[in-house]
């Protein structure tokens, strides 16, 4: 099913023989949370523990890209949480998303409908490709409008909150609601620890073949290579016209919104396109565009 970031492969998030099917199907490591996505408000107080803050966050930001993770209440299954003591909840926004929680009486379980690990599906035709033998429905929603995961707030310790995956919602503007400080977890999670949120891996989100990141201008060499793929930034680069290999364009005017929206799919098509590997290019000023970042690097990641 579809959502603003991403689509999302659905279960009763309260039952955890649905929720097995999820990892299963995904092959997804039992340390790897799930995020519960509802429809109102009103729901969180079932699940989990409201700090006083967490109405004021809610005014702001939902229904929209932001998870919080706060201290879990016993119905939630362990299945969904990893066996910890805390559970992550969004409302999201996309119309078609909320339609389909307003009918369930239940939260919806709804990682991204992809094996683990590889590139996030923005399209419909993205679960189709990845998951279209195993599972029985797809709710073509149309193309994700946001195309990259929520941020992830830490509330479950309302004096410390932090930020453990950024997102379209930034730091700053959590504070500005907040009126305090806000960390931001620099740590990636390996595979043999248990994670309190989905995307903390140091490698996710990556295509098949080698992925490689570049500021400014990639080598000539490379740019001579008719095998090797340049995913550009914006499509007025100066060096786009000169590479003999393919390449895909993020914005056509190097619009980082944009070229979040349009990432993973430009990494898809890289990844079945004939180019041997990828070459694609961080933005100039990673502050400006974290969430964008911070998914280019983990893509990359050899481990």
């Amino acid at each position: 099913m579809p959502t603003e970031t991403v689509y999302g492969l659905a279960a009763n998030g309260l039952d955890a023989k649905a929720c097995d099917k999820i990892f299963a199907v995904k092959q997804r490591p039992a340390n790897d949370p799930l995020i519960l996505h509802l429809h109102d408000r009103a729901q969180i107080d079932q699940l989990a523990q409201a700090p006083d803050c967490l109405d004021a966050i809610a005014e702001a930001f939902w229904p929209g890209p932001l998870t919080i993770v706060l201290q879990r209440r016993p119905i939630v299954p362990d299945r969904v949480t990893s066996g910890g003591d805390t559970v992550a909840l969004r409302i999201p926004t996309h119309p078609v998303m909320r339609e389909l929680l307003k009918a369930c009486d239940f939260p919806l379980a709804a990682p991204s409908a992809n094996p683990f690990g590889y590139i996030s599906p923005t399209r419909a035709e993205h679960v189709q490709d990845s998951l279209g033998g195993k599972i029985r429905y797809i709710l073509d929603g149309g193309p994700c409008s946001i195309g990259l995961e929520s941020t992830i707030l830490d509330l479950s310790d309302p004096e410390r909150p932090c930020i453990l995956r950024p997102g379209k919602i930034h730091k700053t503007e959590i504070e500005a609601v907040l009126g305090c400080p806000v960390t931001q977890n620099k740590t990636p999670v390996n595979s043999a620890q248990k994670a309190k949120a989905p995307g903390m891996l140091s490698r996710h989100y990556s295509p098949r073949k080698p992925l490689t990141l570049f500021r400014e201008v990639p080598p000539l060499a490379l740019r001579e290579d008719p095998e090797v793929g340049f995913i550009f930034i914006s499509a007025t680069h100066p060096q786009r016209s000169d590479v003999a290999g393919p390449s895909w364009s993020l914005s056509e005017s190097g619009d980082l919104d944009e070229a979040g929206q349009n990432l993973f799919h430009c990494l898809r098509a890289a990844d079945t396109s004939s180019a041997r590997e990828i070459f694609a290019e961080l933005p100039a000023d990673p502050a400006a565009a974290t969430a964008l970042s911070d998914r280019l690097q983990r893509a990359a990641a050899r481990f």
